[in-house]
């Protein structure tokens, strides 16, 4: 027996359906062995995963796949992001490793240390990122096998107050900002992603937060991969920082499905 929960998991949606809702932040479970390696004390580590989870996302992308005429796919994390970070890349190309965020975080959102100096990120690295990416990949090869085609809805959240690792947190902090990428995200994508959340507030384009997430196999070389970002500011929908779901949730999914619905046409 272990108590190592599932890293990830892959929720079956509609056999024509060429969506892929990820959710890789929503989770704040951290495995037993993986947690001596993280110096704070366990009230540091509870603050932390308060500002670094983006809560209730999952229940949002959840929500949304009920009530989309045609049902998306789900790809969600089950283990925090601070065990390894799918999104980051795991070299020298990421530039979340000046603030001590790469794959493997060794910094805090408040900058303090996370992890010891000299840590060695490679046995998070081959234990959950690699498997991780790999079977993303294989998602997206499944729909486009399947329709031709995959489109990647990325379901983030961000504090309504920039925290001290942002990199670019002095910009717009929009109710959703939409996070895009020049050769993935097509202009009818972010159409349709304008007009399905317009009942949620602003939207913005890449600030705070900018890019969308394409596995490496097709990135930047299969332009019928399509990409978006959605960051939803999380006082629109929760009690900062990690508190409870409000009465906002079931609107942002009832938007979240209205996309959905428009890019599975």
């Amino acid at each position: 027996m272990t108590d190592v929960p599932p890293s990830f998991e892959f929720l079956p949606g509609d056999a024509d359906s060429p969506v892929i809702l990820h959710v890789p932040h929503s989770a704040r479970e951290i495995p037993a062995d993986v947690r001596p390696g993280i110096v704070l004390d366990d009230a540091g580590l509870e603050r932390e995963l308060d500002h670094i989870t983006d809560s209730h996302t999952a229940a949002v992308a959840e929500a949304a796949a009920g009530a989309a005429g045609v049902a998306p796919w789900r790809f969600v994390n089950r283990l925090s992001r601070l065990v390894v970070d799918p999104e980051r890349f795991p070299d020298e190309r990421e530039e979340m490793l000046a603030v001590g965020m790469g794959a493997v975080y060794t910094r805090t959102t408040h900058k303090d240390k996370l992890r010891p100096d000299g840590f060695d990120p490679g046995p998070l690295v081959e234990r959950y990122f690699r498997p991780y990416a790999e079977a993303m990949t294989e998602a997206v090869s499944e729909r486009l096998a399947a329709t031709g085609r995959a489109v990647i809805i990325d379901v983030h959240s961000y504090p309504s107050a920039p925290l001290p690792y942002e990199l670019h947190g002095d910009g717009p902090r929009p109710e959703v900002c939409l996070g895009t990428d020049s050769f993935h995200t097509p202009p009818a994508l972010l159409d349709a992603a304008r007009e399905a959340f317009a009942a949620c507030g602003e939207t913005g384009l890449d600030s705070p937060f900018a890019g969308t997430y394409v596995p490496l196999e097709f990135y930047g070389k299969r332009a019928e991969v399509s990409a978006l970002m959605v960051e939803i500011r999380r006082d629109t929908y929760m009690s900062e920082p990690g508190g409870p779901a409000g009465p906002g949730l079931p609107r942002l999914a009832s938007a979240l499905a209205a996309l959905i619905d428009a890019v599975s046409r």
